[in-house]
């Protein structure tokens, strides 16, 4: 899209000279740090002050080994990530006060961090030729968080400019030689880097337009020779063609929504950068497919801070307000950019700030800090709304949603997956779906725990959270469950919907391995206007196994009621057992009530039923421990796991669920 119209030739007259780039106001402009509202620019003086006489965190080599040694990614990372937030924390507050009071602490940070033999973090080490160990000097890799450094340092090179010479004249040089050293000339001489997208395989993730954005910001801050802007900004533009152009057509993000903010809202991040450093002249914001990326992100919304979460997403995202806005802004949508303006209010942003307290940060750069501070005014005159639309339908990665009512949280709603299990950050899901009642969880796709080297792995689905087995209906056939690849994928994915009713059937026979025996599994999921939703499975298997089970997810508490059980009759008719013959354990046409359980401080879930229809299952009630940073702050201490067994079933037949309440 971009390397197509624009070419290196081109971009010789578009690209605006390193000294004529002035995307937005420096410390030496006052006025317009000043024009931010107050009470956001006294949270960014206190969280300056929270950083003087920063004790910068160590990183000895152990602690970088430690990720090697163990798995565990947040011992390194946790002390890194304050070292950059520290400086972004220190920089923001001195352009707002404007007297130097910050600077020994800002060059404090800038030479620390400049020290750092390996910008990247511990569990991206492995693409250098050494391997998984200490990193090699000699090899400057270009990971994520090397380019986020690299960005840092050249905002901060960019906002305090000469400012920094009045604590020494070396303090620029040495931003300017370690991101050419470390970023540039890596990025000019390199090709082999999977983010890339130059080797083939599967397509490039979030990591392609979130490096390049950085990437971007560099060239632009720091390369002074004209030449050399374009042709590092035409070697990016074919780099960023290789997300874009391979990007599903109806905008979805297969990562989901906390990753659309790595991954659409960064694409969005070097459109604008480009629009800006071209004066307009590169613009492809009103093409359909930009368009579609930038409204994925409100067409995951729920409810409240809750997103739709298959794979490793979260359930819980706070998306960031004011990049949302200025997304909707820049491609004409009235809707996202209501969408942003509500989420800039939800967050609490303008009184608030930009930060939450140590750690907690509602924009994750400094680099998304600065439109987000410049547009706060304008945002502040908005009338903000969610449109928690009534259906979605993304035809591309086979994702639908549907809700009871159009614009509201009540009643409930329902979404459902077909497309295949080698999606980034997949989990093996095919046919999952998730139910909210009320705007409030109900059945639920757990997510993904702390990351650790077994996370991206090849053990990766020894995890419980990956597994088919752990989402909702999903069959296990004696021990047989789905697995990864895209040959494993959904078929026959269709999408129906009406005033009256939405509807969405896949069949996910093929995500099976020959030995499940699966030759059919259509799945319909049936949601009513009338506070019911429908799943009926239709099966056909090669040979009968000794037991299916299927499982479902939920937060809340779960009581199991017998009310009757119906046994079918080698097919000629059912038996009703009812009353006092009904066998212990064992329930058809029984009732799951999903009573009200506390998982987040200050939330509750919704009350439903489940019923299960036609068949004679088995039922066990089992809890998952929780004890993961990550799901905790979700779900809190445990998950419910409600295990349905049928043993010895028919080859050929259909299952009946039925969620109601």
């Amino acid at each position: 899209m971009l390397s197509q119209r624009y070419s290196r030739q081109d971009l010789n007259g578009m690209i605006a000279s390193q000294a004529d780039w002035h995307p937005y106001p420096t410390v030496q402009e006052p006025e317009a740090w000043q024009s931010i509202p107050e009470a956001v620019r006294k949270h960014l003086m206190e969280a300056g002050d929270s950083r003087l006489n920063f004790a910068w965190p160590l990183l000895p080599a152990t602690l970088f080994l430690d990720y090697s040694r163990t798995g565990a990614r947040t011992p390194y990372q946790t002390p890194y990530y304050e070292r950059r937030y520290a400086l972004a924390d220190l920089v923001l507050a001195e352009c707002v006060q404007g007297e130097g009071r910050y600077l020994d602490d800002i060059v404090n940070g800038i030479w620390v961090i400049c020290e750092e033999t390996y910008w990247g973090v511990p569990a991206h080490v492995w693409v250098q030729v050494a391997g998984n160990t200490l990193p090699d000097h000699r090899e400057p890799t270009v990971d994520l968080f090397a380019a986020e450094t690299a960005a840092l340092l050249a905002w901060t090179y960019y906002l305090l400019n000469d400012t920094l010479d009045t604590v020494s004249p070396l303090v620029r040089p040495r931003i300017e030689q370690e991101i050419q050293e470390r970023i540039l000339e890596v990025n000019r001489t390199r090709s082999d880097f999977p983010w890339q997208g130059n080797l083939g395989g599967r397509r490039v993730n979030n990591w392609n337009p979130w490096i390049c954005s950085n990437w971007l910001t560099c060239i632009l801050a720091l390369e002074t020779d004209d030449p050399q802007r374009a042709a590092d900004i035409s070697l990016l533009l074919q780099t960023v063609d290789r997300f874009i152009d391979h990007y599903p057509a109806d905008g979805g993000c297969d990562e989901g929504p906390n990753y659309w903010g790595r991954a659409g809202a960064s694409l969005y991040e070097n459109l604008e950068l480009l629009y800006g450093a071209t004066g307009g002249q590169i613009d492809v914001f009103h093409e359909p497919l930009i368009q579609e990326i930038g409204k994925f992100i409100y067409r995951a919304h729920i409810a409240e801070d809750y997103y739709l979460n298959f794979a490793d997403a979260s359930a819980l995202v706070e998306p960031e307000a004011l990049l949302v806005y200025l997304f909707g802004q820049r491609i004409g949508d009235p809707t996202m950019q209501a969408y942003g303006a509500w989420l800039t209010d939800r967050q609490q942003i303008l009184t608030q700030g930009l930060t939450e307290g140590e750690g907690v940060r509602k924009q994750s750069s400094l680099g998304r800090a600065l439109p987000a501070l410049f547009s706060l005014t304008e945002v502040a005159a908005e009338t903000g709304t969610t449109p928690l639309l009534r259906e979605v339908w993304l035809p591309d990665i086979e994702v639908m949603s549907s809700r009871d009512q159009g614009g509201s949280a009540m009643g409930f709603y329902v979404a459902m997956k077909g497309g295949h299990n080698a999606e980034s950050h997949n989990h093996n899901d095919i046919g999952n779906f998730v139910v909210y009642r009320d705007g409030l969880p109900l059945l639920v796709d757990a997510g993904v725990e702390e990351y650790t080297a077994k996370t991206f792995g090849p053990n990766r689905y020894d995890i419980w959270t990956m597994q088919s087995a752990y989402h909702n209906l999903l069959p296990t056939l004696d021990g047989a469950q789905q697995l990864p690849g895209a040959e494993h994928k959904a078929t026959s994915a269709d999408f129906r919907w009406d005033d009256e009713a939405a509807e969405m059937t896949v069949d996910f026979a093929p995500a099976y391995g020959p030995e499940a025996g699966i030759q059919r599994w259509m799945r319909t999921i049936h949601a009513g206007r009338s506070c019911s939703i429908d799943i009926n499975d239709q099966y056909q298997l090669a040979q009968s196994p000794g037991k299916i089970a299927l499982s479902l997810l939920t937060p809340s508490e779960v009581t199991v009621q017998q009310d009757r059980q119906v046994i079918p009759s080698d097919g000629a008719g059912e038996v009703d057992k009812s009353g006092d013959s009904a066998q212990t354990g064992v329930i058809s046409t029984a009732q799951l009530v999903l009573n009200s359980v506390e998982f987040r401080p200050g939330r509750s879930s919704a009350c439903g039923v489940v019923y299960l229809l036609d068949h004679t299952y088995h039922i066990e009630v089992e809890s998952i421990p929780i004890t993961d940073t990550r799901m905790g702050t979700i779900w809190g201490t445990s998950l419910n796991r409600i295990v349905l067994t049928l043993e010895h079933p028919v080859t050929e037949g259909q299952l009946g669920f039925r969620i109601t309440g």
